[in-house]
């Protein structure tokens, strides 16, 4: 039974960790916005920051650090699907449809028009 409660209280301490570092990524979020970083630099920064939060939430709240197999599985099958929608619009780019088609006019053979009066 003393076993169990050291194992209760490791969790706790571990959520209580994991609450500390997600006020402290907020506030360092928040400070970044007031500071007026180039935008490049600012989204790469929010985006590390919460990277790092949801892989937190994720990992420990919602006890997802247990499920290596699943999760290994499942992004996987997302970055299987992110390549397929990203390779649509090259798909759609290599096509000729809704492009003009250009004909050629034989070179002894006057264009239609050419040389008639504007009126």
């Amino acid at each position: 039974m003393h076993s169990e409660a050291d194992d209760i209280k490791k969790h706790v301490r571990t959520y209580w960790m994991i609450g500390g570092a997600l006020y402290v990524f907020t506030v360092i979020t928040v400070a970044v916005n007031q500071i007026h970083l180039a935008l490049p630099f600012a989204v790469t920064l929010a985006l590390i920051v919460a990277s790092m939060k949801g892989y937190m939430v994720a990992s420990v709240f919602m006890h997802l650090n247990h499920e290596k197999k699943w999760i290994y599985g499942s992004l996987l099958l997302t970055v299987a699907f992110f390549i397929v929608l990203m390779s649509i619009p090259l798909f759609t780019v290599m096509d000729s449809i809704g492009t003009d088609i250009v004909q050629e006019v034989p070179a002894g053979s006057a264009h239609p028009g050419a040389g008639a009066p504007a009126h």
